[in-house]
């Protein structure tokens, strides 16, 4: 399923669900954040998805990680929540989704880099190469407070 992620747009359609998700970002102990190449809207993003019934939110947050990446993570604690009415993710089955997305930090505890149907590409980058990469100012922004070592409170917008 693809999908089109809307920002701030006037032309965006109006929202028909919301779907709780989650992000994680990942830093092994070099530094370097784990990334995937998303398949649905061909941007780079962090890990994540949609939550399941009978899950704990913070094993959303493993299982969707594995599941994309190959990398099995322990959850650190909380970057924030991220519920802007502002941005939507339209799918061809006529989903239009309002963002409300908790991101997570973890830290690597095992696995192997593979790739998975939602992840064509999936990399240990460098903080200093997000420039140079194709990412949704929605997403940036959840890195950015993700690798921000200085922030003592999640962030709730």
């Amino acid at each position: 399923m693809s999908r089109i992620d809307y920002f701030r747009d006037p032309e965006a359609p109006v929202a028909n669900s919301v779907v709780p998700s989650v992000t994680a970002v990942v830093q092994d102990d070099d530094g370097r954040l784990l990334i995937i190449h998303r398949t649905d809207n061909d941007l780079w993003a962090l890990p994540g998805g949609g939550h399941d019934i009978g899950e704990r939110i913070g094993e959303t947050a493993v299982r969707e990680v594995e599941e994309e990446t190959g990398i099995r993570v322990e959850v650190d604690g909380i970057v924030g929540l991220y519920t802007d009415p502002d941005h939507v993710l339209a799918y061809d089955d006529g989903e239009v989704r309002q963002q409300f997305s908790i991101c997570f930090r973890a830290h690597p505890v095992g696995g192997t880099l593979r790739t998975s149907s939602e992840s064509k590409e999936v990399r240990w980058i460098d903080p200093a190469e997000l420039d140079g990469l194709d990412i949704h100012p929605s997403m940036l922004l959840r890195i950015r407070h993700g690798l921000d070592a200085s922030r003592r409170e999640p962030y709730i917008g």
